[in-house]
């Protein structure tokens, strides 16, 4: 809806009247109000806040403001959902003016990122920080960002940086904390915190949290390693089964890797490598032999260090994934491509993407770019869009990039080899609001900084962490050491702007090499009707002994990393003969690629039922149109309940009351709707056959905290009852526990379908719920437990149940909406929403099975790119261009997204200007 605004007016760097972006009227007065008497009353603090307070940060969205080192004038047009699209006549001056309009919307998102890249949250939120702080300094993300803007990139990369970076801080002169983010007048409470300016390093730095995020298997290889305190290496194969390259397709599946000449080629190759890339969970490294008690070790000391963490853009590594395709002009009404992208990441207020033009008035030498989609608040650019003739999108890659190494440690040293060799050290202080600083000294080896210094369960731990016989005397324990290909610095910034200009394949594939951290999957497609693929990242080469599955010693030479993959040995495809190219996080090529590229795939049931909604379109000719698109990101089709639910139906229940919630998968179309009872019945049925065929049987390192099982004793348990069972309680947080139902449980439950006495199908009596000793009584089990959650949770009348009313969204706000007080947290956050789709669903809506059914990731935004008409193409956002609450443009698009709407995309000047409502001028 339009945003209601007066005529432009402003003098010079005065706020307009009516030029807020607030939307008028009844509604929108009466929040304020609410908000207003609310504080008055002293509910938050204690304080008062005006209308002027909560105002007091909207943008000037018309008008003209100064700002000091434009070259020209500028000017910044948004839509009626906020979204800017800036026109300028140098780069500088669209980069200074980009930073200028993020800040003025997200500055306070802005700067939360920098602090917490930097290791400096404590700075704005005190000593409950600290440990978060001493971690993040520990990898030393701004440290290694520093060392990339000086060392690596482009001149031209700096001066953008720059630009962007001055932008910010023309914003900033001369304001106070309240006059930037309500978020700041509620801070001021608490302590004198007072924004800093911006500078180049900051923007850099957010590309480290990115790829945090985006870091591969490291979450695999710990709980591999934590399963062996409970499980034999037989049944961890069960849960970690090899790619099904049979059913499910990679990405690459024309071309391969030629021996002869050493590189990858489109259109064919010899195909003959050593198959290492295939196999699951084959590594020999440290825990892979030997005594596996009691490591509840380092590694579960690291993984409670990492559910503390700060979300950054996904959910610290879990569950995070992405949907990306292309479809050539072959097969689409319009005669050319049709792109497709909707990344899946951890809901978040306001959004991590931010969306944006960025226009030159007439692209020359002195101003390059006419680009625009979705970028980081934070940082200048487009990650994701498209310019005048190209787009593409990206995916998480999945390709292993982190690797821990347990260290053997004697006095200031660490072993390697033979010898003993000096730390690498630093010191570093922790600034306090409201209290004394805190130092840390940082300790690296060869493998990278050692994060068990920054835990005492990691200290401990060390202490029984398995190994096999040829390793050193333990002394006080190992310590653990990342090495992770964002702990050098790279030129990925640079690739952002290269990107962002390119004209055709060949540009885009240059540009593409120098995307190093994280590794993606590049899908991409032009106006001349060309649509392509490539993974570029840098990619480690091991030792034949190691595969990165379980960590390695660090005293063992023949376990380091030996190099990186040459980009010209990196798959890709170019107008492949099938005419269109599916990425959602499946295997990138066949079982013949030379390299290991991970142990770790998705297991492709989102990927093959894209390619499966393709095929349908295109078979007898059909054609695909935009609308198609976003229909298919929008299927919320279950692969596990086409595999169960025929099963479920032939076990004869006998309680009515069962068999009257059974009796709703007869006919179901496995379609997961939000107002389905069918689809909120099978997913509960879902969760309880993996709890009890799994989740009671896995250690508690892996299991939600603070559920309890008694449980047959191993060493690393307590006390034994009267009948010779320990009470475990689990540890992990409710959004990262397991079995967390993704679609490495739907291959390993379609495995041992077959196998219906397998020891998994056994569960013992509880209560009145019956014993299960093969596979059709543990879903009967299952079908029974299913019944009664739901009428504990939705009614015993099954006609008032619905899958939404389980798989809700809330959107918190994530700084005080999740640690402020009660009613700060009313101010800031939003929702439920009533949502359909589901875990490895093309509508990715993921929940934790271990854990419920709350949303935990979602489509972060979606986007359709039409190559033959750009104004045509179309997009939204998660939550809106604002991250100031109350604004009209905080949750304005959100509604939209759950509905699965998209918003018209204008690009041309013409479609820009017919869109536009508010329009500033930035003047020299």
């Amino acid at each position: 809806m339009p945003t209601d605004t007066t005529a432009a007016a402003a003098s010079t760097g005065q706020q307009a009247a009516g030029t807020s972006g607030r939307k008028k009227g009844r509604k929108g007065r009466l929040l304020v109000l609410v908000l207003v008497l609310a504080l008055i009353g002293g509910v938050a603090y204690g304080a008062y806040w005006s209308v002027s307070t909560v105002r007091a940060s909207f943008p000037q969205t018309t008008g003209s403001i100064t700002l000091e080192g434009l070259s020209g004038p500028v000017d910044v047009r948004r839509d009626g959902y906020g979204i800017p699209q800036i026109y300028a006549s140098s780069d500088e001056d669209l980069f200074m003016a980009q930073g200028y309009v993020q800040a003025q919307d997200r500055f306070y998102e802005m700067d939360v990122r920098r602090h917490m890249t930097s290791g400096r949250l404590s700075e704005m939120f005190g000593a409950g920080q600290v440990d978060n702080d001493a971690f993040l300094r520990t990898l030393g993300w701004d440290r290694i960002a520093k060392q990339e803007y000086e060392e690596k990139l482009s001149p031209a990369t700096k001066k953008y940086l720059q630009a962007y970076a001055k932008g910010v801080n023309a914003y900033l002169e001369g304001k106070e904390g309240k006059d930037i983010s309500l978020e700041y007048a509620a801070l001021s409470f608490e302590n004198d915190y007072k924004p800093g300016a911006w500078t180049p390093v900051d923007s850099v730095a957010w590309l480290k949290a990115m790829a945090w995020d985006l870091r591969g298997n490291m979450q695999d290889e710990i709980d591999r390693a934590l399963l062996t305190s409970r499980l034999g290496p037989k049944q961890i194969a069960d849960l970690y089964p090899s790619y099904p390259y049979d059913r499910n397709k990679p990405i690459v599946q024309e071309g391969g890797y030629d021996e002869g000449s050493g590189t990858f080629e489109a259109e064919g190759g010899s195909g003959e490598g050593d198959g290492s890339g295939s196999e699951l969970g084959g590594g020999t490294g440290a825990g892979a032999e030997g005594d596996a008690a009691g490591f509840e070790s380092q590694l579960t000391g690291l993984q409670r260090v990492l559910e503390d963490l700060p979300t950054a853009v996904g959910v610290n590594g879990d569950g995070i994934g992405s949907n990306s395709w292309v479809v050539s002009g072959e097969h689409t009404v319009s005669g050319k491509p049709l792109l497709a992208n909707d990344p899946h990441l951890s809901a978040s207020l306001p959004s991590v993407w931010y969306q944006m033009g960025l226009h030159c008035r007439d692209v020359s030498d002195k101003c390059r770019y006419d680009v625009t989609g979705y970028t980081f608040a934070g940082m200048p650019g487009v990650i994701i869009g498209h310019n005048q003739d190209i787009a593409w999108g990206l995916t998480n890659s999945g390709v292993d990039v982190t690797d821990l190494y347990l260290e053997k440690i004697t006095g200031d040293g660490y072993q390697y080899g033979d010898k003993v060799v000096p730390f690498t050290t630093r010191e570093e202080t922790i600034k306090v609001a409201g209290g004394a600083s805190r130092k840390i000294v940082v300790r690296e080896t060869n493998n990278g900084p050692l994060l068990s210094d920054r835990s005492d369960d990691l200290v401990k731990t060390g202490k029984k962490a398995a190994v096999d016989s040829a390793a050193p005397d333990r002394g006080d324990g190992y310590a653990v050491a990342l090495r992770w290909t964002a702990l050098d610095p790279g030129r990925t910034m640079d690739a952002v702007f290269a990107i962002n200009r390119a004209k055709d394949w060949d540009d885009f594939r240059e540009a593409s090499e120098l995307f190093e951290v994280p590794s993606q999957n590049l899908v991409y497609a032009d106006t001349d009707n060309h649509i392509g693929y490539t993974l570029p990242g840098k990619i480690p080469t091991r030792a034949e002994k190691h595969d990165g599955s379980v960590p390695a010693p660090g005293w063992d030479p023949d376990y380091e990393w030996t190099g990186w993959v040459d980009q010209d040995e990196l798959p890709y495809e170019f107008d492949p003969e099938r005419g269109y190219i599916v990425t959602a996080n499946q295997a990138v090529v066949d079982e013949d690629y030379p390299y290991t590229l991970t142990t770790d795939w998705g297991y492709g049931a989102r990927s093959q039922r894209i390619n499966d909604l393709i095929q349908s379109k295109i078979k007898d000719g059909g054609k695909i149109s935009t609308d198609d698109m976003r229909q298919m990101q929008l299927d919320n089709s279950s692969a596990v309940a086409k595999l169960l639910v025929p099963e479920l139906l032939k076990i004869d229940v006998g309680d009515p009351h069962v068999r009257e919630a059974q009796k709703l998968l007869e006919g179901w179309d496995y379609t997961q709707d939000a107002d389905s009872a069918a689809a909120a019945y099978f997913n509960s049925v879902w969760r309880n056959i993996l709890k009890l065929s799994f989740g009671h049987k896995l250690p508690k390192e892996v299991r939600v905290k603070g559920q309890c099982l008694w449980v047959e004793p191993v060493n690393t348990t307590g006390p034994a009852d009267e009948a010779g069972k320990v009470r475990e309680c689990g540890q992990r947080s409710a959004s990262q526990a397991q079995p967390d139902g993704g679609d490495r449980w739907f291959e390993v439950v379609r495995r041992l379908m077959a196998d219906e006495d397998s020891e998994w199908w056994t569960t013992p009596k509880r209560g009145t719920r019956p014993a299960a000793e093969n596979r059709d009584q543990l879903f009967k089990r299952a079908l029974i437990d299913a019944r009664w959650e739901l009428t504990a949770k939705l009614g015993k009348d099954i006609d008032t149940w619905s899958w939404g009313r389980l798989h809700r969204l809330f959107l918190d706000n994530q700084t005080l909406g999740t640690d402020g007080p009660g009613f700060v947290k009313f101010v800031l956050n939003r929702g439920p929403w009533k949502l359909g789709g589901g875990e490895a669903t093309v509508n990715a809506t993921g929940w934790n099975a271990a854990g419920g059914y709350g949303v935990v990731w979602v489509p972060s935004m979606r986007m359709v790119v039409n190559l033959d008409d750009l104004d045509k193409s179309r997009w939204i956002n998660l939550t809106g261009a604002s991250g100031h609450a109350y604004n009209a443009h905080y949750v304005d698009q959100t509604e939209k997204w759950a509905e699965g709407e998209l918003l018209e995309w204008a690009y041309s000047e013409k479609a820009v200007e017919d869109s536009t409502t508010d329009t500033l001028v930035l003047k020299p």
